[in-house]
């Protein structure tokens, strides 16, 4: 595996900021080893949803775990509020950086993450192909 570690500044949109790091790094087979950092606001879709929600911040990021490929990333976020209340689920766009964004990624040595739509779930999901 080989490593790669990052900051996003104030502003940066988190989800943005990953993707444009891993398609200027060609990741095939990338992976969310840690993040810590805060965001001004939280915009997720929740387990189950077709709609996203916008939470209000600022937020301490308390974990971010998901998959990166050519075809795009799949990211999940979970972030405290100033008392300590945890909400998480699917990151998407429209999430300012606050203070800072540390993030350390893997790459996968000899697999390529693609991701195809799959008619059980309607969504595009992740096939793991070896090199």
């Amino acid at each position: 595996m080989h490593t790669f570690a990052f900051r996003l500044k104030p502003d940066v949109d988190l989800r943005t900021g990953i993707e444009q790091f891993a398609a200027e790094k060609q990741l095939q087979a990338g992976c969310i080893l840690t993040c810590v950092g805060s965001l001004k606001q939280a915009r997720l879709r929740l387990a189950d949803a077709t709609q996203y929600r916008t939470f209000e911040g600022p937020f301490e990021i308390v974990s971010l775990t998901g998959t990166l490929g050519p075809d795009g990333v799949h990211l999940h976020i979970s972030v405290a509020d100033s008392n300590g209340q945890v909400t998480g689920g699917h990151l998407t766009s429209g999430c300012p950086i606050y203070t800072t964004a540390e993030i350390v990624l893997g790459e996968i040595s000899g697999q390529r993450f693609e991701r195809h739509p799959d008619p059980d779930t309607g969504y595009k999901e992740l096939e793991v192909i070896s090199a």
